[in-house]
């Protein structure tokens, strides 16, 4: 039998949604294995004032208040180095969504020029507030010659160039898909220890990071193509990229962690002719399918660190937060478990990850 206690846990990319959809997602959470998570600001209308905050973090609490929910901002012109300092309190970062490349990123941003987004940028290095890259380049001209495969790749300098401009920036590279984007996060990495941060917060300070799925350790392009259930944006690569990704996520490197990207939809968007939603639904599951790609490579003993530690030292969670959290623990248990067909409450069906699938573990809540 095993068990593995792993602490307190972070998810740091979650999608928690609205109305029904989010009364349904939220209380998955925490059953799924998360004690923190990163909520992603893309609702419609977008997370963009202080109150919106407020009010979107009052109602994931109400609803499942055994979660910690840390939250963000949607990045656009209309966010102020003012306001990012008026909420500093209350939001961990900023997201940012190049235009028209994923679900509700009809507001994001042009990444071929974050310019006119660098004093917004100054007063987040200042005040140590993350910004999360979705890592896509838009294709909107013929020529650019951008597909759905290499646009990770062609966003990559703009990554180099906002931390040589930024270099006490939190960056977080979100959703990794591709070798290229683990070989340049390792890169921006070189010649610093593997922790989390330095006892004198000198050099060794990590200011660039990147979140790994679950969905993208198991899945390659002939997992979707085809399959609207496991259709994502960034859709999954090829083996190489996924061999990159399980190397990374399993190799305890502080600069790689866990975020699910767990972004559920209702399963009449995910069987259209036209205009599949894209998004896989992990969160009811998130610890279990990511403990299964440890053990294949037996490098459970890595998992508290891709979890747990690590994403919650790059964000320098404050002790409040944490002291949350003493009373329970999340513990790995090898055990049957198996993956239902379909999740609902009566309003909105879900088809998660692997559905109807036995996974080897699942996990338990115990009292410290």
């Amino acid at each position: 039998m095993t068990e593995i206690n792993l602490g307190t846990t972070a998810d740091m990319h979650v999608h928690l949604r609205d109305g029904p959809m989010c009364k349904l997602i939220t209380p998955t959470v925490h059953s799924g294995g998360i004690s923190i998570c990163y909520v992603m600001p893309n609702l419609v209308p977008p997370i963009t004032t202080k109150q919106q905050v407020i009010d979107y973090h009052a109602k994931l609490t109400s609803i499942e208040p055994k979660t910690t929910y840390l939250m963000s901002f949607y990045l656009c012109k209309d966010l102020t180095p003012e306001l990012i300092e008026e909420c500093k309190d209350i939001i961990h970062g900023v997201k940012c969504y190049p235009a028209g490349v994923t679900t509700n990123s009809k507001f994001g941003v042009d990444p071929n020029d974050f310019s006119i987004f660098y004093p917004l940028f100054a007063k987040m290095q200042e005040l140590g507030i993350v910004l999360n890259l979705h890592g896509e380049k838009p294709g909107n001209r013929e020529e650019d010659e951008i597909n759905v495969i290499n646009a990770e790749p062609k966003f990559l300098p703009a990554l180099r160039q906002l931390h040589q401009d930024f270099p006490k920036l939190k960056i977080i590279l979100e959703h990794c898909t591709t070798h290229e984007a683990i070989e340049l996060v390792r890169e921006l990495n070189s010649g610093k220890n593997k922790k989390s941060h330095s006892d004198d917060g000198g050099d060794d300070e990590i200011y660039v990071a990147a979140t790994i799925t679950a969905h993208h350790l198991y899945l390659i392009i002939d997992n979707w193509a085809g399959d609207p259930i496991n259709y994502c944006k960034p859709v999954a690569k090829f083996q190489k990229d996924r061999r990159a990704l399980i190397d990374a996520a399993t190799s305890g490197e502080p600069w790689f962690f866990f975020g699910s990207d767990s972004a559920p939809h209702p399963i009449h968007k995910k069987q259209v002719h036209v205009g599949v939603c894209a998004g896989v639904y992990t969160q009811s599951n998130a610890v279990s399918y990511v403990a299964e790609i440890f053990d294949r490579q037996d490098k459970l003993d890595n998992l508290a660190k891709f979890v747990a530690k690590n994403g919650i030292s790059f964000y320098g969670l404050s002790q409040e937060i944490l002291n949350k959290h003493k009373g329970e623990s999340c513990w790995l248990v090898e055990r049957k478990n198996n993956v239902p067909e379909l999740i609902g409450n009566g309003d909105v069906n879900v088809v998660p990850f692997k559905a109807g699938t036995e996974l080897k573990y699942a996990v338990e809540w115990r009292k410290n």
